[in-house]
């Protein structure tokens, strides 16, 4: 599973880091869970202030772990590639 990090600062120059971000194509079924808990999630840390942030960790506690697994699960190589 591939991961993105987003860093940016607020409007009173805090500035924030979120690692652990799945990347998912458009059609993939957990692409607009994932997309809605990301943004409720940045507008959670504009209330927190400046850090790093795992938004795999919130994902952990927020979600089934049926439904976790699903989205972070890593596809298995053939031939060690």
């Amino acid at each position: 599973m591939l991961t993105k990090t987003i860093e940016f600062k607020t409007k009173y120059g805090q500035k924030i880091k979120v690692h652990g971000i799945p990347v998912m194509k458009n059609d993939h079924p957990h692409w607009f869970t994932v997309n809605m808990r990301l943004r409720l999630y940045l507008g959670s840390l504009h209330k927190q202030g400046p850090g790093t942030y795992s938004f795999r960790e919130y994902l952990k506690r927020t979600l089934k772990w049926s439904e976790f697994e699903k989205i972070y699960q890593s596809e298995e190589l053939k031939n060690n590639a």
